[in-house]
This record gives structure tokens, C-alpha cells and sequence, in this order.
């Protein structure tokens, strides 16, 4: 390996271990639920989910739960 390859895996091990440099400003997930998948995106600052919950509340299941998952790695979503 390179060591211009070398250097650049040590800088990206280095900022994964600082979160706050990550802002998510776009993010498109497929969450597996116990009766079917749904897709989930977060643009624009909002929250957008596939499920017939999400459409009547704007929040539901697999909204909060990525919203708890980026809270427990300490990563930042970009809301404007």
C-alpha cells in the first residue's frame, strides 16, 4: 500500500472518531418493521416515511427510531 493511502486511512480513522464533524443534511434508509419494510428519507430538514402512520402524525415507529439511533452514535441531522 501507499503511503499516500496510508495517510489517508489514518485521517479517516481520525474523523470517525469525531462526530461533530458529520452533518447529515440528506439520508435514505429502508427500515425492515415486523409486518414490511418502509423507506424512510430525511431532506430538507424533515422527515418523510412510506408507512399510512407517517402520513396522518408526520412522526411514527421507524421515524423515532433512527432519530434515537443518531442520537446514540452522536451524530448531528442538519435541521433548518
Amino acid at each position: 500500500m501507499d503511503s499516500g493511502m496510508i495517510g489517508k486511512i489514518q485521517k479517516a480513522k481520525r474523523y470517525a472518531q469525531e462526530p461533530d464533524r458529520f452533518h447529515f443534511e440528506m439520508l435514505k434508509v429502508r427500515v425492515e418493521g415486523e409486518n414490511n419494510s418502509h423507506v424512510v428519507e430525511f431532506s430538507n430538514g424533515q422527515w418523510q416515511c412510506d408507512c399510512d402512520f407517517f402520513q396522518n402524525r408526520k412522526v411514527c415507529t421507524h421515524t423515532m427510531a433512527l432519530e434515537e439511533l443518531f442520537k446514540e452514535k452522536k451524530l448531528r441531522l442538519v435541521m433548518e
